[in-house]
């Protein structure tokens, strides 16, 4: 579990900006937008570096070996290698959180903890706090499936949790928002993208997936919802939910963004790892 002791001075307060950094180009990727999207929220920002406990503990048997990744030479696995490897990727982690910051003028820090990922980021992450994970380091090689860090924190966050890659944004046009039979969990999503609509001046479209005509009670719960979204607002109804309809339909709306419940039965339709997976947009899921 985290150690207090090697924890940067804690930041009090709710509705914080959490980002995860493990040194690679995508999450320090996600670093930038997390600063950004604080700076808009008048947040601060939390900067997670986990030194994986199970790849320490790999490290200390004399019989481990690594590859090189560029050369494809093999050698030993030196525990105190890696060791100075986790702390040059720590202060480069403080260095770029720095500078990330600076120019919304918010408070940040860094929390290093060794553990499990899951269990690290989780025993930091509040209710109200948004967490912000880059695609590298949790996509598959082929880029087929999700990792399992981003599929735990998906399932497990108490907050938000924000998928992000590096995409034009201003090249887009709409914040689409895709609705289930949740309302509750509906309700939190728009409230998702209404928030992401002010940020970037951009419209928002819901999506409602049914068969058939809705009840009215439902098309009441959706009507005060888009009246939380304001103007421009649009629904769209989407007769099949299946991965791949939905996939073009954000196209034809130009989505920016796609916030997602994950009590969503998209997510529970064959191909929705695929689906996320293979976006190239950020993807905000909801508790």
């Amino acid at each position: 579990m985290t150690d207090p002791a090697r924890a940067e001075e804690s930041i009090n307060g709710r509705g914080r900006v959490l980002v995860l950094i493990d040194g690679s180009r995508m999450s320090y990727a996600a670093l930038e937008a997390a600063a950004d999207i604080a700076g808009k929220r008048g947040a601060d920002v939390l900067g997670v570096f986990v030194e994986e406990l199970n790849l320490v503990r790999s490290a200390g048997y004399g019989f481990s070996r690594e590859v090189g990744s560029a050369s494809g030479i093999s050698r030993p696995f030196d525990q105190e290698i890696l060791e100075q490897r986790m702390r040059g990727v720590a202060e480069r982690a403080r260095a770029a959180l720095a500078r990330a910051v600076k120019h919304s003028g918010g408070r940040q820090a860094l929390s290093i903890a060794r553990g499990r990922v899951i269990d690290e980021v989780l025993a930091l992450t509040g209710p109200e706090d948004l967490l912000v994970l880059g695609r590298a380091g949790w996509s598959s090689s082929s880029g087929s499936r999700l990792g399992s860090t981003a599929r735990g924190l998906i399932r497990q966050s108490p907050g938000r949790v924000l998928l992000w890659c590096e995409h034009e944004l201003l090249s887009k046009d709409r914040v689409v928002v895709f609705l289930n039979d949740h309302d509750e969990a509906n309700h939190r999503a728009a409230l998702a993208a209404a928030e992401i609509s002010r940020y970037y001046h951009q419209p928002v479209t819901i999506l409602l997936g049914a068969d058939g005509k809705p009840a009215p009670e439902r098309l009441e719960a959706i009507k005060r919802d888009l009246d939380i979204l304001g103007a421009g607002t649009r629904l769209r109804m989407v007769p099949d939910r299946d991965p791949g309809t939905v996939a073009r339909v954000l196209r034809e709306e130009g989505a920016s963004q796609l916030v997602i419940s994950r009590e969503s039965t998209l997510l529970a339709e064959p191909g929705a790892e695929p689906f996320l997976a293979a976006l190239s947009l950020p993807v905000t899921v909801t508790p």
